[in-house]
């Protein structure tokens, strides 16, 4: 009988024990981070610019980093090494996507190659944009289109010139940006510059950028998502709307043209190419896909393009002796009367070296777009548990002393000494991601940017108003899907003699 207690006694020990040793066990299998708070986890830990915050965070905890959200299981990468291993090593296991609350509007998350899963769906669109859009036959074709719609903004700079007033040199560079795809994928501008139907497109592109980058409580306890506590959905379905119903009455229109004999020959542009890709036989693709993914290139390549070019400018205003050594880089080559063009831009080795120079700083999406586990994952010791959100935090990288001299500082001779570049294989440096999530536009961001910056250093001299002083600049930032400056960069241009 004394026996039987004791053994009754020493049972609940054993299992409190045992529970206790595999909880410290299970924990110890995570990665570091701080300690979360019960159900809400470690959402205190985040200010309106959580890239700051991740970044900070990791000095502290390390470079593979455990954060909770809500129900969500958050891992922050940030170092180059682990983002290799992360997205080429093991760019399978982490290829989908968590989904946010804001991109099941109108089911855009089964239709949109941003967040599909790498399924059949997805390999098809993948396809449609490497053989149709992005394929470098298809870009040397229009690359007429984006010179004059450049032209039309050096022409506009040129008129302001005469007043001698500073310029919205983000609110031009995005009507270009604007245009310039427009032209490429439909054959038509979709804005005038200092229109109102300008500033109403870069409203709409800026507010879904920022609605894709907020925190959003309903992503971490779904619980939550019928009641959407912070209106994001609601407004994200104002912006979708919107969106659909520019792009539905283009395509409309240009299927009602096809249907007639005055249509335009399948090929003309990148909607006619899609459109013929679905009437292919045995076509994998819909209306419905090409409408999904209209939306996804078109909203996402405005902004983080224009973000990119505008955050440039920025920093050369702030550095003019580096705005200088561009504008004598572009006149030797080009000569003092000669014009930019596309092909002239792998001879402007400073100026790439600005670009890379300025992705670094100012990484349009700071953590890309998130990842999501699909099995547990060892790495560095630690395991990455099955349907953890992966975030890249490539703003800390860009920032990170261990990988870069004097990180705060703009610095784009770097870049010349260092054989570095942005399209996938060197991990310091993935604005547009790596592996097979690959940002599928980079081809023709690459192309727009350096065309955009060289033509406007080329042809302007810019100065700062009012007197203004480059270290008394406001470089404050707006987190979203792009980080946008906080408030409008103004100059005042100077035609070049």
């Amino acid at each position: 009988m004394d026996y039987y207690l004791v053994f009754l006694l020493i049972i609940p020990l054993v299992w409190l024990s045992i529970r206790v040793l595999t909880s410290k066990l299970a924990s110890q299998t995570l990665p570091p981070g701080p300690k979360p708070f019960p159900i809400i986890g470690n959402f205190l830990e985040l200010s309106n610019l959580p890239h700051r915050d991740l970044a900070k965070l990791s000095k502290t905890y390390g470079p593979l980093m455990t954060l909770k959200f809500g129900s969500i299981t958050t891992i922050v990468i940030s170092s180059p090494n682990l983002a290799k291993e992360a997205l080429q090593k093991n760019d399978q296991a982490f290829s989908s996507r968590t989904v946010p609350d804001m991109a099941r509007v109108f089911d855009h998350h089964e239709f949109s190659i941003g967040w599909l899963p790498t399924n059949s769906k997805w390999k098809n669109l993948r396809k449609a944009c490497a053989t149709q859009i992005f394929a470098t036959q298809r870009l040397d074709a229009t690359q007429a289109l984006r010179q004059t719609k450049v032209q039309e903004l050096i022409d506009h700079v040129n008129q302001s010139c005469q007043s001698g007033s500073p310029i919205d040199i983000g609110r031009l560079v995005f009507t270009t940006v604007l245009n310039s795809i427009s032209n490429t994928f439909f054959s038509m501008d979709m804005a005038q510059y200092d229109s109102q139907l300008s500033q109403e497109f870069r409203d709409l592109v800026c507010g879904v950028a920022e609605e894709s980058g907020r925190p959003n409580i309903a992503d971490y306890f779904p619980a939550l998502r019928l009641f959407d506590p912070q209106g994001i959905r609601k407004r994200t379905r104002i912006y979708y709307t919107k969106t659909f119903e520019i792009l539905d009455g283009i395509i409309k229109q240009r299927l009602q043209l096809r249907a007639s004999s005055k249509g335009p020959k399948a090929g003309n542009d990148v909607l006619d190419s899609l459109l013929s890709l679905i009437e292919e036989a045995n076509s994998e693709i819909s209306l419905l896909d090409i409408r999904h993914l209209l939306m996804d290139l078109f909203l996402a390549g405005i902004s983080t393009t224009s973000s990119t070019v505008e955050w440039a400018m920025t920093v050369l205003l702030q550095n003019p002796e580096k705005m200088a050594k561009a504008r004598d880089e572009l006149k030797e080559v080009l000569g003092k009367d000669g014009h930019v063009q596309e092909l002239d831009i792998s001879k402007f080795h400073y100026l790439q070296a600005i670009v890379k120079e300025t992705f670094r700083l100012h990484n349009p999406v700071p953590f890309l777009v998130p990842h999501k586990a699909e099995t547990n994952v060892e790495m560095c010791g630690f395991i990455v548990p099955k349907n953890a959100q992966i975030l890249i935090n490539v703003w800390a990288m860009g920032r990170d002393s261990s990988i870069w001299q004097n990180p705060n500082v703009f610095m784009p001779e770097r870049f010349l000494v260092q054989d570095i570049d942005f399209k996938g294989r060197n991990f310091e440096l993935i604005p547009f991601g790596a592996g097979r999530r690959i940002c599928p536009g980079l081809p023709l961001a690459n192309r727009m940017v350096h065309l955009m910056l060289a033509s406007l250093l080329h042809y302007f001299a810019w100065k700062l108003p009012d007197e203004m002083r480059p270290e008394d600049m406001d470089i404050g930032e707006t987190f979203g899907l792009a980080l946008q400056r906080a408030a409008p960069l103004r100059a005042i241009p100077i035609k070049s003699l």
